[in-house]
């Protein structure tokens, strides 16, 4: 069955912990944190692996950690479902050089998705490319990805081309649902520039979207920077999954959205069994209690489908 992987924070109140660290928390805690990552089946609906993380680390790096850890599973077939930000090129060539199976979302905005995404934008929103059952246009292309490995003792670099599947998605909804985002969040830009009440963290967006004048008769005018938003508009309901071995798009896009078993997984753990916060101040005591909410949430899963499978 294919595995999804991905990680959530747990804040902590404790100095103590030696992985407690301040990061992106995904709820906008404000206190420090850890990461806890999750592999669970989408056919079984079972945890198979956790393992507590830096506070601090993202996403992208805890694959290698990933990949180390459950070669303990001695899984004939290993087959990943992950989000896209778990891609990076190291993190491909991880997947590709452990023989795995993966599935992983893709950002429109990666030069090769970029390139394809181009040459099929008019042909892909046709009649023929469009699925009635998932409500969205679809297209797909065999692509080749160049694959290297670095080898520790000569120093050397292997080099290969490998097989991959490129999966691009149109959502008419999700166009229209990115572009009232977009206006919305440019409605609040405004309003904080002509107040004076800019927000640090939006400056860079400040810039990329107005020119902003002010003279002492007219005030603060803006003036928006039409190029740029209509760059912003360009990839509004589009979306990328990539694989190294599924070939049909429809199959990937359904597998790629059977991976909110995992978020569910999070759920439970941080709302039905308590694990909002650490509330530990030991190294030992977080082990156990990780350890015993990890076998929780075995049984509260099996509970779970069992009650799905039988209404």
């Amino acid at each position: 069955e294919f595995l999804a992987y991905d990680i959530t924070s747990v804040s902590s109140y404790s100095k103590l912990l030696k992985q407690v660290r301040y990061g992106s928390n995904k709820e906008h805690d404000p206190l420090a944190q850890i990461n806890l990552a999750l592999l669970f089946g989408e056919k079984s609906r079972l945890p198979v692996y956790y393992r507590k993380l830096p506070g601090n680390i993202t996403d992208v790096m805890t694959i290698h950690k990933m990949l180390a850890d459950i070669d303990f599973l001695e899984l004939q077939k290993v087959n990943l479902v992950l989000d896209r930000g778990f891609y990076s090129e190291a993190n491909i060539n991880a997947l590709y050089q452990k023989r795995y199976k993966f599935l992983m979302g893709a950002k429109t905005g990666l030069k090769f998705v970029q390139q394809k995404l181009e040459e099929v934008r008019n042909s892909m929103v046709s009649r023929s490319s469009y699925s009635s059952k998932h409500r969205l246009n679809f297209h797909s292309s065999t692509e080749i990805w160049n694959y290297h490995e670095f080898k520790k003792r000569g120093g050397s670099v292997d080099t290969a081309e490998r097989k991959l599947y490129l999966h691009l998605f149109f959502n008419a909804q999700r166009a229209a649902d990115d572009k009232t985002d977009f206006n919305d969040l440019l409605d609040r830009l405004e309003e904080e520039l002509l107040s004076e009440k800019r927000i640090a963290v939006h400056e860079p967006l400040y810039e990329k979207y107005y020119e902003v004048r002010q003279t002492p008769k007219r005030g603060i005018t803006l003036s928006h920077k039409e190029e740029a938003i209509k760059l912003a508009e360009k990839n509004y309901g589009y979306f990328a999954l990539k694989s190294n071995g599924i070939k049909d798009p429809l199959e990937a896009l359904q597998i790629y959205r059977s991976k909110d078993v995992v978020e569910k997984a999070f759920g439970n753990l941080k709302e039905r069994l308590n694990m909002r916060r650490t509330t530990v101040s030991s190294e030992h005591n977080l082990e156990g209690k990780l350890f015993v909410q990890f076998v929780a949430l075995i049984f509260l899963s099996f509970i779970d489908k069992a009650m799905r499978e039988n209404v």
